[in-house]
């Protein structure tokens, strides 16, 4: 039992930091506020879920779950384009709460809020990843390549334009830069990544509902990358196991299942709202949030 507990843990532990790497690739490396990402989250596992539910095979589930989140990415980042900070922020809470809404209400499309059952496991080249050691092992090669992929892209020139439209936009709009095309751009890409972030927890637990996808998820997300520390991906990671550990070592305090989920996410925001206070850059990021 503990170490089919310890296998779960791992696997979520993965996917969260796949989630949060992607969130970083906007929120931290190109300065934007998305608060959003949820929602190519939910987009991911909702259309991996409904296509493999429908005979579609998994890999090609999770090619469309990832080109649908980023299609959403572009149709936020050029709806948002011109909205800045506190606005922007607003604009893509706005943007989770309607997918959220269609989630819900969409009966005969997404099953409203009874949620996907018994969604399959992934089938990868004739071979079934049924147990959970497989789909760790799966869940850590895609999240070490989305880091890998992320490390190269900060040190190229892309990376670095990104960069420069977080640190000092103008700068770069008079060497002739669209600033524009490079936020829509990290809109899909990490859209993409969310995607694919959302189908493999949609086929790691089988079932899915809008619940799963709300602003409550969301928070300890933005709290793993803030509090590791803005454009730091080794921040990131490391914040990721830190805080996960942290929630997880609530439930072996015999504390009643209604107070738990409450108390973890009262933690996240506790944390949150200190490191904002105290360390607006994190424990490893350069980029403060004042």
């Amino acid at each position: 039992m503990t170490f089919a507990y310890l296998l779960h843990l791992a696997t979520m532990l993965g996917i969260n930091m796949i989630l949060a790497l992607s969130l970083q690739l906007t929120m931290g490396i190109t300065g934007l506020v998305n608060l959003g990402h949820i929602a190519f989250f939910a987009i991911g596992s909702y259309t991996s879920a409904l296509l493999t539910l429908h005979g579609m095979p998994f890999t090609g589930a999770m090619f469309v779950s990832a080109l649908l989140a980023g299609l959403a990415g572009l149709l936020l980042g050029v709806f948002t384009q011109r909205i800045k900070a506190d606005y922007l922020a607003l604009a893509t809470l706005a943007f989770s709460y309607l997918v959220h809404a269609l989630l819900l209400n969409t009966h005969s499309f997404t099953n409203g809020p009874l949620g996907l059952a018994n969604i399959t496991k992934p089938i990868i080249f004739g071979f079934q990843v049924g147990a959970n050691w497989a789909f760790l092992i799966f869940t850590t090669v895609i999240a070490v390549s989305v880091y890998l992929i992320l490390m190269r892209l900060i040190d190229s020139p892309l990376g670095m334009a990104l960069q420069a439209t977080r640190d000092n936009e103008l700068a770069l709009r008079v060497l002739g830069k669209s600033t524009l095309k490079l936020k829509i751009l990290a809109f899909v890409c990490s859209g993409c990544l969310a995607g694919v972030a959302g189908s493999l927890y949609a086929h790691f637990v089988t079932f899915i509902d809008p619940a799963s996808f709300t602003i409550m998820q969301l928070i300890p997300i933005v709290c793993l990358v803030v509090l590791g520390g803005l454009g730091s991906l080794n921040g990131t990671i490391v914040a990721t196991f830190v805080l996960i550990l942290i929630s997880e070592s609530l439930r072996f305090l015999s504390l009643p299942s209604s107070l738990t989920g409450p108390l973890t996410q009262m933690i996240y925001a506790s944390l949150l709202f200190l490191v904002l206070i105290k360390k607006p850059q994190g424990f490893f990021g350069k980029v403060s949030l004042k």
